[in-house]
Parts: structure tokens; C-alpha cells; sequence
């Protein structure tokens, strides 16, 4: 089984992500991870990784083909990252987008990097504005269309547990043999 976790910076992706793994006994691979793997093999920290890929394209093509390799060659996963629902297209079981309003998210984002909320918001919708026009560039996806995914969730307004409550329902409660609505995804060249 492969499920794919989306959504935007702080909108509880790793988390829920690793919850969901852990209830299905499934392995977790975070795009985050991949990034900072290829950030580390160049000799780049995080930060600065992300700087230049918004000056090289090659950055954020390299670290989604190797999505879309995992995504093709593996099973039996969680993966997880802005683009999990695009990279992994028809092989993904489930996809799932995950929000919260940006204030939830510049707080959580602050919680964990020990930032003030107010910049930590800023910040954070800089980098989605940054994100998604290059995604749009590069692969003429438009990230704010949800279409492809089977399931999209406010975390801003449950707890982790409820989110994965419902994730975990949706699954169980599938039967393939009904299946009539697994949304295609034509024309994306990863």
C-alpha cells in the first residue's frame, strides 16, 4: 500500500505522516529527509540548500524524481511531501492534503525553530509563493488545485490523533471493488 501525505509547511505532514505509518505498520519516507540527505551530499545545510533552489531548478528536480523513484519502486509506505500525490500519481492507493490556516502554521513552524509566530508566518508564506510558482514552472502543476486527492483536512482544527483517526477510516473503509472516483493525474512530466 502506498499513501502519500501533501500539504504546506506546519500543516502537521511529518507527523501525521509517521502516525499514519506506524498505525498500518508501513515504512515513513519524508521528502524533508530526501532534501536535507541532498543538502548534506552537496555540503550545503539545510537553509542554504533551500536558498539556492530557488536559483537552480535542478535542486527541487533532483529531490522529485527520486520521490517519483520511490513513489514507482517501493511499497508498503507513507510518503511524504508538497508534491507526494503529484510524484507518486496513479501507484499512490490514497492521497492525502493536509492545512491549517497560516497563522496555526507560522505558530507551529515557530514552536519548532524557536522563531516569533508573526516572522515565522512571513516566512512561511514567502516560501509557499516561492514554491508553488516553481512548481508551476516547472511542472504546470498548480498546487492549490486539490482535485487529486481522495481526502483534505484542516489540522488547525483537530488534534493529531483525530486527524489520523479519519486518515486511518478512509482506509479501512475503502473497497476497491467500488472504486470509481481515483482521480487520474495527466500531463505532469516529473
Amino acid at each position: 500500500m502506498l499513501l502519500t501525505v501533501s500539504g504546506p509547511p506546519g500543516s502537521g505532514k511529518s507527523t501525521t505522516a509517521g502516525l499514519l505509518a506506524d498505525a498500518f505498520d508501513l515504512e515513513h519516507v519524508s521528502g524533508g529527509d530526501i532534501f536535507r540527505e541532498l543538502a548534506d551530499e552537496r555540503g550545503y545545510t539545510p537553509l542554504e540548500f533551500n536558498k539556492l533552489a530557488e536559483e537552480n531548478e535542478e535542486i527541487d528536480r533532483d529531490l522529485d524524481r527520486r520521490l517519483g523513484r520511490i513513489a514507482r519502486d517501493r511499497d508498503d509506505l507513507v510518503l511524504e511531501s508538497r508534491l507526494a500525490g503529484w510524484l507518486a500519481g496513479e501507484h499512490a492507493d490514497f492521497r492525502f492534503w493536509l492545512d491549517a490556516p497560516a497563522s496555526v502554521r507560522g505558530e507551529r513552524i515557530a514552536d519548532r525553530e524557536g522563531k516569533e509566530p508573526g516572522p515565522a508566518t512571513e516566512e512561511t508564506r514567502a516560501r509557499e509563493a516561492s514554491e508553488a510558482s516553481r512548481y508551476e514552472d516547472y511542472y504546470g502543476i498548480d498546487i492549490t488545485d486539490l482535485k487529486i486527492y481522495d481526502l483534505s483536512v484542516n489540522t488547525g482544527r483537530w488534534e493529531p490523533d483525530a486527524v489520523l483517526d479519519m486518515l486511518v477510516t478512509a482506509v479501512e473503509e475503502y473497497h476497491p471493488e467500488k472504486d470509481e472516483g481515483k482521480y487520474p493525474i495527466t500531463g505532469v512530466e516529473i
